[in-house]
């Protein structure tokens, strides 16, 4: 009896230590079995998040005791302007604006220069300032503005309301032909378009053109000898037809090209061809970014692409100004207050050209904006090439980085 015990009992024994093992088994594979479903239920930090995450790690590092104030400005309502559309109801578009207690802001800038003129004029009446042993001449104290034709691109209008006003415009109305009256838009967005100076019978490039607001700014200054505008998406061009159709008459929009072409690849299909071009580039749009989910390029299934967009921009300053004549003039543009989007891209481009293609490219000074145009746009003061319009609460416009080049050879 004693040995049936014993054998019983190791019996059992065996059996547990089988059960134990097998319990420990499925448990794992139960757990492998799972994993996935455990880590879809794992919170997820939404896009708007994730960019504001990255624009305080780095933006506050590259505009210090500014950032603060951009950021609260970059999270609040943005503030519009009214591109005049000279194809409409001039004087009834005019009079509604200005009922509105709207103002032309590129009109205004006029009266900045006739001041800023008269007060160089006053300054070069008085006698030579003494600083020493040395005597400073007066004409190195002040000097005049040129006229403003010769410096921004003529004919285009943009009303905005007042600093600290945060009115909204009105959706514009067709008139009795169907087009519409006014193309609502970020206001900085303009001075791109003005940073361009088309001069009368230039042939002129948009090389990014969708949605269609500056291609729009473009024509109104009536001084296209042929304009194309390009997107690579179709869907965009298709957006851009319809902008143009709304706005500009038949017989006008018939001498814009559009085309969906790789602009990365212009300075192959049409090198030195145009006398104008305007590279405003896909970027990270920080205010849409922070702002709105969809289409977020903060996205995880786009951080592949986020993460090329220098490279995507470099290659797509480099082909406009390859599809630039030999004297003709590029501005580059984004929406992106990053130095890694804006300058650093126009230094790497100026190097590029110069090692590769043998081109000379010369960064011009636009610190005339400032002038120009403070009252209605807060400019970032430290921009090593080009302006950069900052949003600011009480003119919540941009962000907007514009840089002009000029192809030497």
């Amino acid at each position: 009896m004693a040995v049936v015990a014993a054998a019983a009992h190791v019996g059992k024994g065996r059996r547990q230590f089988v059960e134990l093992v097998w319990t420990k088994a499925f448990s794992v594979s139960c757990r492998h079995r799972h994993k996935k479903k455990w880590a879809a239920t794992r919170p997820r930090i939404s896009s708007t998040r994730l960019a504001l995450q990255n624009f305080d790690m780095n933006y506050s590092v590259q505009f210090g005791s500014l950032w603060p104030s951009i950021r609260i400005s970059l999270l609040s309502e943005q503030k519009y302007g009214a591109l005049f559309n000279s194809f409409s109801d001039i004087q009834q578009i005019a009079q509604e604006l200005e009922c509105l207690n709207a103002v032309d802001f590129i009109w205004k800038s006029q009266k900045v220069v006739q001041d800023l003129n008269s007060a160089a004029g006053q300054q070069a009446s008085k006698p030579a300032a003494s600083t020493g042993t040395l005597a400073v001449p007066a004409e190195s104290q002040a000097q005049p503005l040129p006229c403003l034709s010769t410096l921004i691109s003529p004919n285009i209008r943009c009303y905005t309301f007042f600093k600290g006003d945060i009115s909204l415009f009105p959706p514009a109305r067709p008139d009795t032909l169907g087009i519409l009256g006014y193309y609502l838009l970020d206001a900085a967005s303009v001075l791109p378009v003005l940073a361009l100076n088309v001069q009368p019978g230039d042939l002129v490039l948009d090389l990014c053109a969708a949605p269609g607001g500056k291609t729009l700014a473009l024509l109104q200054t009536g001084c296209c000898r042929e304009l194309a505008a390009n997107d690579v998406s179709v869907s965009r061009t298709g957006r851009l037809n319809r902008v143009l159709r709304s706005y500009i008459p038949q017989n006008v929009c018939d001498t814009v090209r559009i085309t969906s072409w790789d602009g990365r690849k212009w300075g192959d299909l049409e090198a030195n061809t145009y006398d104008r071009v305007l590279v405003d580039v896909p970027c990270t749009n920080d205010r849409h970014s922070v702002m709105e989910e969809d289409n977020n390029i903060f996205k995880n299934m786009r951080k592949g692409e986020r993460q090329m967009l220098p490279m995507l921009q470099l290659e797509l300053l480099i082909a406009g100004i390859l599809a630039t004549k030999p004297g003709g003039e590029v501005v580059y543009s984004t929406c992106s207050l990053s130095q890694l989007q804006n300058e650093c891209v126009v230094e790497r481009a100026v190097k590029l050209l110069n090692i590769k293609y043998n081109i000379d490219v010369h960064v011009e000074d636009l610190s005339i904006f400032q002038r120009l145009f403070q009252d209605t746009f807060s400019f970032f003061p430290n921009c090593r090439l080009g302006e950069l319009v900052v949003p600011h609460l009480t003119s919540n416009f941009g962000p907007m980085y514009f840089c002009k080049l000029r192809r030497l050879g």
